[in-house]
């Protein structure tokens, strides 16, 4: 037995669609209006750039000190630092810092030994990639100048009495990055 079922009639939505649009083409006020919307709309899409909508203007970086022999300390001063924003925090904890493409000088001080001191090199984040492939140059160019098309290392353990690098290309998921020492004569800093 076979049964037949009453499907209803959206046609209407249709037609009407069709004739609003019409009818804003053909009234000289309705154009202007319609046109002024997706103006606007258009305008916000592209200068919204993909990595400022998926990401944070900061970046939550883990500071962690060990001694040479690779015991934690916790508690040192530390102050990170890229063309953006300065941030302090106590080693132990997490720093929210500015993105920016700028690499970051991380220099951590404790009253009874001699400073840790680090740089974190930023990287682009995926974001950046989005905006080539789907937005073109103007997100990536906004997302460049603001910062947010790129990354910090995610945690990091400096090392008291040394110079090291940290590169976000290293980061593992809920692993401190491996330093790398800073080649000698390169200051902190100075772009690698």
């Amino acid at each position: 037995m076979s049964r037949l079922i009453d499907v209803p009639d959206f046609s209407w939505i249709q037609q009407t669609g069709i004739d609003s649009i019409q009818t804003n083409f053909n009234n000289p006020q309705g154009s202007n209006t319609m046109i002024t919307r997706l103006a606007l709309f258009s305008a916000a899409l592209l200068l919204t750039g993909c990595a400022s909508v998926v990401n944070d203007k900061t970046h939550p970086i883990k500071v962690e000190t060990k001694t040479e022999a690779g015991d934690l300390v916790a508690g040192a001063d530390c102050t990170l630092t890229n063309d953006k924003a300065a941030t302090t925090v106590k080693s132990g904890d997490i720093a929210n810092v500015r993105r920016s493409n700028a690499d970051l000088e991380i220099t951590c001080k404790h009253p009874t030994r001699s400073d840790a001191i680090a740089k974190a090199i930023s990287r682009v984040n995926g974001g950046m990639f989005g905006n080539i492939i789907l937005g073109g140059g103007i997100g990536a160019v906004i997302d460049h100048n603001t910062g947010q098309a790129y990354t910090y290392p995610s945690w990091v353990q400096l090392v008291f009495g040394q110079t090291l690098v940290f590169d976000r290309q290293n980061d593992k998921e809920n692993q401190p990055v491996p330093p790398t020492p800073a080649a000698s004569g390169v200051e902190v800093g100075k772009k690698l």
